[in-house]
């Protein structure tokens, strides 16, 4: 018998100054057992950072071969982000640039190694493709914080996250680099 997914639910106040973004939604965020929590908290964070109209986690989740952890679709239902979570592969990321025309990394792991893995393959628009990370030990103490249920306050300024989940708070500056 296979292990279904749990199901976690957030209860997210965004407070994004960098984007001029604030809202407050409820987020159900299915955890496919062979997901990381670190990972969990990553596709989160991703989620939260590019909020905007539109935006969705992906129907197959971590197991979906054919789409991003999240994306944004217009109101056609056109792809017009892709935004990968972890360490992809370099041809699911030059598939969804091509296919979004706007595509963003962001990971939970060295980021160092994960650009050294994208070293001389082909990547449509690599240069404009920004790769977000954040410290080990934020994603570390994030993920032992989650919950069943949470409750999750994020503030973003001048490239500093600061996240308060069920009470632990935590900061960490977020850092960008292009895949080129």
């Amino acid at each position: 018998m296979a292990i279904s997914a749990t199901v976690h639910t957030f209860a997210v106040q965004l407070a994004d100054v960098d984007r001029g973004v604030y809202e407050d939604f409820e987020l159900r965020v299915a955890q496919h057992p062979s997901e990381t929590t670190e990972y969990l908290v990553t596709r989160l964070l991703a989620y939260c950072l590019q909020y905007e109209e539109g935006i969705v986690f992906s129907e197959g989740g971590i197991s979906a071969t054919d789409e991003p952890a999240v994306q944004v679709r217009d109101m056609t239902g056109r792809v017009t982000k892709w935004i990968e979570v972890g360490a992809p592969d370099a041809d699911r990321i030059h598939r969804g640039s091509k296919l979004a025309g706007d595509a963003v990394v962001y990971t939970h792991r060295d980021p160092a190694k994960v650009l050294a893995g994208y070293a001389g393959k082909k990547i449509h628009r690599a240069e404009s493709i920004p790769l977000f990370s954040f410290d080990r030990t934020f994603i570390d103490d994030a993920a032992a914080a989650v919950q069943r249920r949470n409750t999750a306050s994020i503030s973003v300024t001048e490239g500093e996250l600061y996240l308060d989940l069920n009470g632990t708070n935590l900061r960490t500056e977020i850092t960008e680099q292009s895949l080129a």
